[in-house]
């Protein structure tokens, strides 16, 4: 089955199929937001298109919010994407090279296509991965001297919800994606966690820490607040 895949705007990508079955133009949206147009193999691509734009408002109704990965976006600190059409792939794959995420594709599909979308995102995660690996326990180190704290171990972990964790043994987690955040705020998550390694609980004691190692603490808390742990698109 013959298809293309085109950009409608700077959030949509259709894929227009042709087949032999069709008798006129289909338009529909799969459960993973896909937006697909079918229409007769005697039919031009460009019919196809026009279809989509007329229904376009539609289209966008029905979507739900995106969260995609473009050409030139920073990945954390350290790395952006870029993609590459390729005639000869018949898959996409991603690599990391130096400060660059780079996603091969094939040539019939557009970056945001979700195949390719998949590939983006997971190279993504490995690039701020190795990101957090070098800086985080380092610039925690940093801070444990500074305001003398001490702790047992600390590793990096994909969380869901959190940005970090310390437990009772003093051991500190820390979440891959902080390498999203801006400093202040990766600096307030890391104290967040050396301060638990004296007070566990969520209390006066702890707050009254927190004041003294970073003044405005509970303000940077609430800038903090307005980020989620996941890979931020556009």
């Amino acid at each position: 089955m013959a298809f293309k895949q085109f950009v409608l705007d700077e959030r949509t990508t259709v894929t227009i199929y042709k087949r032999r079955a069709s008798r006129g133009l289909r338009l529909s949206i799969t459960p993973k937001g896909e937006v697909r147009v079918s229409i007769p193999a005697w039919a031009s691509y460009s019919s196809g298109l026009s279809f989509a734009k007329s229904r376009q408002a539609w289209i966008h109704s029905q979507q739900r919010p995106s969260n995609l990965l473009l050409p030139g976006q920073a990945i954390g600190k350290a790395h952006h994407l870029i993609f590459i059409s390729n005639a000869r792939a018949n898959t996409s794959v991603g690599r990391i090279k130096a400060g660059e995420i780079l996603i091969t594709h094939p040539a019939a599909l557009q970056p945001l296509d979700p195949a390719v979308q998949s590939v983006a995102e997971a190279a993504s995660i490995r690039a701020l991965r190795a990101q957090a690996k070098q800086l985080l326990p380092q610039r925690l180190a940093d801070l444990a001297t500074t305001h003398g704290f001490t702790y047992r171990s600390v590793s990096i972990k994909q969380l869901k919800s959190r940005w970090g964790s310390c437990d009772q043994q003093r051991n500190i987690v820390l979440n891959l994606f902080l390498m999203q955040l801006p400093w202040e705020s990766i600096d307030y998550v890391l104290l967040h966690e050396l301060v638990h390694t004296e007070v566990l609980r969520h209390g006066p004691d702890f707050w009254q820490v927190m004041e003294r190692v970073l003044p405005g603490a509970k303000r940077i808390r609430n800038s903090t607040h307005q980020y989620q742990p996941v890979l931020r698109g556009s």
